[in-house]
This record gives structure tokens, C-alpha cells and sequence, in this order.
């Protein structure tokens, strides 16, 4: 959702700076979302599980993923903000909305205070006298919170969080704490960053729908009282990916990542053409059938685009031109709210038109820079790097990789990065080994 609707921003010629956060403390493991504040520590929960620490938790996941979304043709984000880097910037958010009356202290936590928000729930449209006080399960309820929904800011390193492996010093101290040091809530993370990122009023705040009551209400609450400004001037929400008709579950096999899906012999783009089917705001169904069917449909596009190519190379360099007409009507289904399914069905149609190939052929590989399917790596699938080039490429591909398998992740790291900034190469890991990509 988020690298299409930037991609769509872009094509608009929009300048945009892309933040995607990663929560690497704090997140706190309840029952549901409306239980942010209660239970273990994600992040924790992980490091006991897997036995190491929370920040080597965090390293392998962040590089996990962002192996799987590179391979899925997501653009890098400008900026990935780890929250543990950003907790000064925290505690003054929380430090400021204490001393303007938006935030109490207790002994267990810094809460903020909702009835002093300003339409709090205008996000959610939900009425908070039908909420029941301690309704759900947790771990941790505070007699000493003035409303049932206030949520933590803070927490201190007490009580059931005596033992938290993440914590920091901190000035919230009164005459219930003496010592101030805890951790931050999961809201106020989001709230810090985005605007140590970007600024105190941001254009575009994306997420799922699962967020609005809760976590997106309370951030809203907090950096407007913070910051004296509206907090974000759109909220886009992607509605749930579905498998087989319900929710994903571990218990029923059906929970499957990247890896899963190259096991099966699918091209990681082939998943990319199936989100391309869905309007965000619309849950979609996940079947192998539909990732097969999927698979078929890239297929003959790359097949088409092929065949374009080469006609194009015997008319001794004869390129094309993009199609106004076909492109106005792709710029009309981007235009109503990211209509990406509306796009590809002109993509479609364009490519069964009765058009010049070289034209067609333009035109498509310009709907690809939305549509990030890869079809100009395809058309030239090493971008016209010279054999020299490639072969430097090679030589850090190879290099990261001995970093790897020495588990100096860091090098290799470096090496990625390298490639990606000197060369615009992505690197793909898979089970059968590594390959590249140059992004469009």
C-alpha cells in the first residue's frame, strides 16, 4: 500500500519523503490492539524466545524484512527511524504535554489524560462512556488512572516491568517515583519520530485499519497537545489480507512469509501482481489458486513486453512514444484514491489495443514505474550496465555474502547499501541463493 501510493505521488510529480518506522521497544503484547498498554514487551517476548537480546532481535528481523520487501520491488523508504534511537525526543514530547496539562504521573506509568484532548475520538467516531473499565485481559491495571481509556506515555520501571530489559533514565519523577527510568509507550514512538522526520503537521499518515480507534486516535491526541498543531492532513487505512476466507493463523498453516512463497517456485514479483488487485481500502483473499492465476497474468505481460522489445531492436532502434490518451486514463484511476485495480485493467487494455507495439511498449513501461512490476528490468534486464560494472557488482554481492556467512552483519550491510546507492542494485536472498535486481 504505502510504496504505491508514494510510487502514484511521484508519477504526479509530487516531491515526497517516504518514513517507514520500525518499533524496536515499548509495544506491549495484549490481547488485542485496544491492550497496547498491558501485557510483555514484544520485543522481549522475542529475545527470551529466540535467547539473545532485544537489539539483535531487532537487527535480524528489520534485515529479514527488508530483504523480503526489496524483493517484492518496494522503493527504499528515505528515512527508517529505529524507535530505541529516538527516545530523547520522546521524553521531551511527554515532558512537554506534563507541563501544558495534557499528561499525569502515578506510580506505575505517565498517562495522558483523554478528556483534555480536543476531539479525541474524531478519528474513530467511537463514544468512550460504552467502554467498559477493565474490560479484556492485561497484565497490568493502575487504580490510580483518572479515566479508563488514558493511555501510558511512560512507563516505570516497576511492578510487573521491574525485570524490562530496555529501559532509560528519565525526568518524570514526583513524590510517588523517585526514579524515572522505564520505557517509553508504544503511541508515543510514532508521534516523536514523525516529527523528528518530517515536521509537526505531515501530509500523509498510512496504516491499517486495526490502528484507527486506538493507537492512531492516541497519537493524534498527543502531538496535537504537544505541538499546538493539526497532527496529519490525510489518513489512508489498508483494509486485511485474508487466506482462504480468514484471518492468517500459525495454527491453521496458513500464517506464510516471502520464503514460503519462493518455496513454491513463485517469482517474489508474481505476489506484488497479486496485491495489484485489490483496492486498499478492500480486504483481499489470499488462495494459491489466485497467486497462481497471479502468476500466469505476469507472465504474459512480460511475455508481451518481450515480444515489443525485440520488434523494437529489428526496426534498427525505432523507440516509442507514450500514448497521451491511454496515459490520461491511467493518471484518471490513480487519481481516485490510488485505484490501482482500475489501473492495471487499463494496462491490460492498452496491451490487447490496436496501437503501434512501440508505443504500447513506451506507454506500459511508463505505467511500471506505479506499478513496479519490473517490466523495464525485463525489457533490459541489466539496465545496459557494461561487463565491467557487472563485474564490480558481482565482486560486493560476493563480498557481502562472505560477511554473512561470517555473521558480520554490519559488513554486510554496508556492502547492500553500497550497492544499492552506487550501483541502484537490490539484492534478492532466496533458498536457491542470491540474485539481483537494478530498480527502476
Amino acid at each position: 500500500m504505502g510504496d504505491l501510493i508514494r510510487r502514484s505521488l511521484q508519477y504526479f510529480d509530487y516531491q515526497v519523503k517516504y518514513v517507514r518506522n520500525y518499533t524496536d521497544v515499548g509495544h506491549l503484547t495484549g490481547d488485542n490492539i485496544g491492550d497496547a498498554d498491558t501485557g510483555e514487551d514484544r520485543m522481549e517476548k522475542g529475545a527470551k524466545r529466540e535467547n539473545t537480546t532485544p537489539d539483535a532481535i531487532a537487527a535480524k528481523y528489520i534485515r529479514l524484512f527488508e530483504n523480503d520487501i526489496a524483493a517484492i520491488n518496494l522503493l527504499p523508504a528515505d528515512a527508517k527511524p529505529q524507535a530505541t534511537a529516538y527516545v530523547e525526543q520522546m521524553q521531551q514530547m511527554v515532558q512537554a504535554l506534563i507541563e501544558k496539562g495534557f499528561a499525569y504521573t502515578t506510580a506505575k506509568a505517565v498517562y495522558f489524560d483523554v478528556s483534555k484532548a480536543r476531539d479525541y475520538t474524531a478519528l474513530s467516531g467511537q463514544k468512550l462512556d460504552l467502554n467498559l473499565q477493565g474490560a479484556g485481559k492485561g497484565d497490568v491495571s493502575d487504580p490510580e488512572k483518572l479515566h479508563p481509556q488514558d493511555f501510558a506515555l511512560w512507563f516505570f520501571k516497576t511492578g510487573v516491568h521491574h525485570n524490562a530489559l530496555q529501559t532509560w533514565e528519565s525526568p518524570f519523577v514526583s513524590a510517588e517515583v523517585q526514579n524515572g527510568r522505564g520505557f517509553p509507550g508504544w503511541h508515543i514512538e510514532c508521534s516523536a519520530m514523525a516529527k523528528a522526520e518530517l515536521a509537526e503537521t505531515i501530509d500523509i499518515h498510512m496504516g491499517g485499519v486495526e490502528h484507527i480507534s486506538i493507537h492512531h486516535t492516541n497519537e493524534i491526541a498527543q502531538s496535537e497537545g504537544a505541538n499546538g498543531v493539526k497532527y496529519v492532513n490525510y489518513w489512508l487505512h489498508n483494509e486485511h489480507l485474508l487466506v482462504n476466507g480468514k484471518k492468517m493463523s500459525k495454527s491453521e498453516g496458513t500464517s506464510y512469509e516471502l520464503a514460503d512463497i519462493i518455496a513454491r517456485g513463485y517469482d517474489p514479483l508474481v505476489l506484488r501482481y497479486f496485491f495489484l488487485n485489490a483496492h486498499y481500502r478492500s480486504k483481499q483473499n489470499f488462495t494459491w489458486e489466485g497467486l497462481t492465476a497471479a502468476k500466469t497474468a505476469l507472465t504474459k505481460l512480460r511475455t508481451h513486453i518481450t515480444n515489443w522489445q525485440a520488434g523494437n531492436l529489428t526496426l534498427a532502434g525505432v523507440s516509442g512514444e507514450i500514448l497521451a490518451a491511454w496515459q490520461v486514463r491511467f493518471r484518471q484511476a490513480l487519481a481516485n484514491d490510488f485505484n490501482i485495480p482500475e489501473a492495471l485493467a487499463v494496462t491490460w487494455e492498452l496491451v490487447k489495443a490496436d496501437e503501434p507495439a512501440p508505443n504500447k511498449y513506451a506507454t506500459i513501461l511508463d505505467f511500471d514505474r506505479v506499478l513496479g512490476l519490473g517490466l523495464i528490468k525485463d525489457a533490459n534486464p541489466k539496465n545496459n550496465h557494461s561487463s565491467e560494472i557487472i563485474a564490480e557488482i558481482e565482486i560486493l554481492i560476493s563480498k557481502r555474502n562472505q560477511a554473512r556467512g561470517l555473521k558480520d552483519f554490519a559488513a554486510a550491510d554496508k556492502y547492500r547499501d553500497e550497492l544499492l546507492q552506487k550501483y541502484k542494485v537490490t539484492i534478492i536472498d532466496n533458498p536457491t541463493g542470491t540474485t539481483w535486481v537494478v530498480n527502476n
